[in-house]
């Protein structure tokens, strides 16, 4: 678990406006959201993990336990369901809405971070790639 405590800044997407629009947003959020270029970074604290991310819009800390579902709030104020599953070099994060459920597995390579983006409501697939 090397990459625990790493900063991975924002690279490159890939058909990530194809997930926001299968979502039900407004081409002005989709804009929006394909501005938000983030870093992350995860930080174990005991049985406890910390996911921070960092963007022009200020800092987001989401604490969690792997395995175990949590609330939280996504911008806009629509209540969500999540679990973070840690294995290895991968942690799954699923996420349920009353709108249908994303995953996003995020993949740790050294210093390469690969978020694979999929949805209930979408065939297709996005991804997001963030380097250490």
């Amino acid at each position: 678990m090397a990459y625990l405590g790493k900063v991975y800044k924002f690279d490159r997407e890939e058909n990530f406006d194809g997930f926001l629009k299968s979502i039900g947003l407004s081409e002005e959020q989709v804009q929006k959201y394909l501005q938000y270029k983030p870093s992350s970074q995860l930080v174990k604290e005991g049985d406890k993990y910390k996911y921070i991310s960092v963007s022009s819009d200020g800092t987001k800390e989401t604490v969690f336990e792997s395995g175990v579902e949590t609330d939280d709030v996504v911008q806009g104020g629509l209540p969500i369901k999540t679990t973070y599953t840690v294995d290895g070099n991968t942690v799954t994060q699923v996420v349920n809405s009353a709108q249908g459920s994303a995953t996003f597995k995020r993949e740790y390579n050294g210093d390469e971070l690969k978020v694979t983006i999929t949805s209930s409501e979408w065939d297709g697939v996005a991804y997001r790639y963030y380097k250490a």
